[in-house]
């Protein structure tokens, strides 16, 4: 199960219709355009199309299958004093004095050039729980940093 802002989850159902009622129908048209061409075992065509049936399909299902095993999470039940899902925290990483801030989602919302971080990843993972003033200890690829916990906000 996985927990998905509401914003998220209707970004991921609006793809999911576009692929559907846009994209499909379309792939299926090229295709059928494509074996009307005659001889399929020499049709560059058919093949590609064929590949980008296949690479839709797959996107449709997987999408489907996020959709089918995600909640929306109701912020209202978060807790105001703790890191959890959707808290916005910032940070002292105290072996280089640097402070930074983030949000926790889950890994179908990462995005680090937007400061949202998966609560699977080794930072979010230490964070989780903690609350200001607190230090976690996250151990990344460099090593272990220590971390301490200035601020976390829930919008």
């Amino acid at each position: 199960m996985e927990y998905l802002s509401k914003q998220r989850y209707d970004e991921i159902a609006a793809e999911l219709k576009h692929l559907i009622d846009v994209v499909y129908p379309k792939v299926k048209d090229d295709l059928a355009e494509a074996r009307a061409q005659g001889d399929l075992s020499e049709n560059a065509g058919y093949r590609e199309a064929r590949r980008i049936q296949a690479k839709t399909i797959s996107r449709i299902r997987f999408l489907q299958k996020v959709l089918e095993h995600s909640r929306v999470l109701d912020t209202d039940a978060l807790p105001k004093d703790r890191v959890s899902l959707l808290s916005k925290v910032e940070f002292t990483n105290l072996s280089t004095n640097t402070r930074m801030k983030i949000e926790i989602v889950s890994p179908h919302e990462m995005n680090l050039e937007a400061g949202k971080i998966s609560l699977k990843s080794p930072i979010g993972a230490a964070l989780m729980g903690k609350k200001v003033g607190e230090i976690a200890e996250a151990r990344v690829p460099s090593g272990t940093v220590r971390l301490r916990i200035e601020s976390i906000t829930l919008d």
